[in-house]
């Protein structure tokens, strides 16, 4: 808003009349500008906290945000030109707002990096589990939000972090907290059973030091749920999980919508790919494929065939791969670009799949994994999704390791799911496709 105000100075600083009556008349009008160019930089993937952008990715993203955001205005302004704010006021103000924001991302980076502006955390433990943060936590921009201060190896457990960074706990661990000013302790034990040192931690949290479990840490810090730490306890007290009448109705609504919104925007394109498709190789066009849904139960997804009809004629179910000779001209480009998958928008009008969950796999790949992975079935707590958490943060999956990773995300949503985090999702959807991100 102040971007748009100091834009509509400049362009009438010798005219004060036109500039106190465009002040007058545009404060919606200035909201709304607002409102795009944050919509556009959510969906270029500038507001998530847990995805890390080195300096070219993120001038890259800042720039392709104004220039879509400043688009979709203009398309508005044509649409409802009671909307206009003036030429010469939009570019001036997308100019400033573009320098702004790139110079106040400087600062808070170099912020970041400052010791004060960080919490200080010390872990309890230096075994394996602890280790972990050093081998998945490891890089500076893992680390921007605290800064890691030791760790306190407990007696009669196994020491695997390096010598340097294990802290003597000689005078106790309240004392060591005060002396090195440390915020956080994590926990991080190997073995808790007779080796949690409760009157010692009782002190701390007297003293203001709050205590975290290594696996909320890694949710907090990385936005996945490890599973190799993650006891069933944890998942059952650790909140989350929100099956609230409230949330259903709210996801329900959302799913309508969204999808309600994309099919009529897309059918034009439907019909092409339709079209390509027949001209190509002939029908079928659609191409029905047995899932896993909700608890367990089987629904029949729909996506436009972009593979041979004999693509698997022994009956054997198969992973997709990279450069996958079965794929067809037209089913490699649709599935490039992700067009393949515009027939679930009626699964989700169905209520077969919600719009954002995890994706839904096949039930010979999910009795696989179901054996393989720890915890796997716990992603079909909820309905599959069209686009999800995983799809963001972790490119195709094709083999056990892959769904694996990608189960870590999966949990990470369904056990924080909610409507902001939907619409963040499904924002940062568009960069996906037009990035071509983990497509096969």
């Amino acid at each position: 808003m102040v971007v748009v105000a100091a834009a509509a100075w400049l362009r009438f600083m010798r005219d004060s009349d036109s500039y106190l009556f465009f002040l007058g008349t545009a404060p919606v009008r200035i909201l709304v500008v607002a409102a795009f160019i944050t919509t556009a930089m959510a969906a270029f993937g500038l507001y998530q906290v847990h995805v890390r952008h080195n300096r070219t990715d993120f001038v890259l993203r800042l720039v392709l945000s104004f220039a879509f955001g400043g688009v979709a205005l203009l398309v508005l302004y044509y649409l409802v030109p009671a909307a206009y704010i003036g030429r010469g006021v939009l570019a001036l103000a997308l100019a400033l707002g573009l320098m702004l924001i790139f110079a106040l991302r400087l600062v808070m980076e170099r912020l970041g990096h400052i010791e004060t502006f960080r919490r200080r955390v010390l872990v309890l433990g230096a075994g394996r589990n602890a280790n972990l943060i050093n081998t998945r936590l490891r890089r500076r921009s893992d680390r921007r939000s605290f800064s890691l201060v030791g760790f306190v190896a407990v007696p009669g457990q196994e020491l695997v972090v390096a010598d340097a960074v294990v802290l003597e706990d000689v005078m106790g661990l309240a004392d060591l907290a005060r002396r090195l000013q440390v915020h956080e302790i994590v926990v991080a034990l190997d073995e808790r059973r007779g080796g949690m040192p409760m009157e010692a931690m009782l002190a701390c949290v007297q003293r203001g030091v709050s205590m975290t479990d290594l696996s909320t840490f890694f949710e907090r810090e990385a936005g996945v749920v490890t599973m190799s730490i993650a006891d069933p306890s944890w998942l059952v007290f650790s909140g989350g999980f929100d099956h609230s009448m409230p949330r259903r109705l709210t996801k329900r609504l959302f799913d309508l919508l969204a999808a309600g919104a994309l099919l009529l925007v897309a059918w034009p394109v439907m019909l092409v790919v339709m079209a390509c498709v027949w001209v190509e190789s002939g029908g079928p066009v659609l191409y029905r494929q047995t899932r896993v849904g909700e608890d367990g139960s089987a629904f029949e997804l729909v996506k436009f065939r972009s593979m041979r009809a004999d693509a698997e004629q022994n009956g054997v179910a198969q992973w997709a791969s990279a450069d996958d000779k079965r794929s067809t001209r037209v089913g490699r480009f649709i599935r490039m670009t992700r067009l393949d998958e515009l027939p679930q928008l009626f699964n989700v009008l169905r209520g077969d799949m919600s719009f954002v969950g995890p994706r839904p796999e096949r039930p010979q790949f999910v009795d696989r994994l179901n054996q393989d992975i720890r915890y796997y079935n716990v992603r079909h707590c909820m309905k599959p999704g069209l686009t999800g958490w995983a799809q963001l943060r972790y490119p195709y999956g094709a083999s056990v390791r892959d769904a694996e990773e990608k189960l870590k995300f999966d949990l990470f949503y369904v056990k924080n799911h909610g409507l902001l985090f939907d619409l963040m999702i499904l924002l940062q959807t568009v960069e996906v496709v037009l990035f071509r991100r983990g497509a096969r």
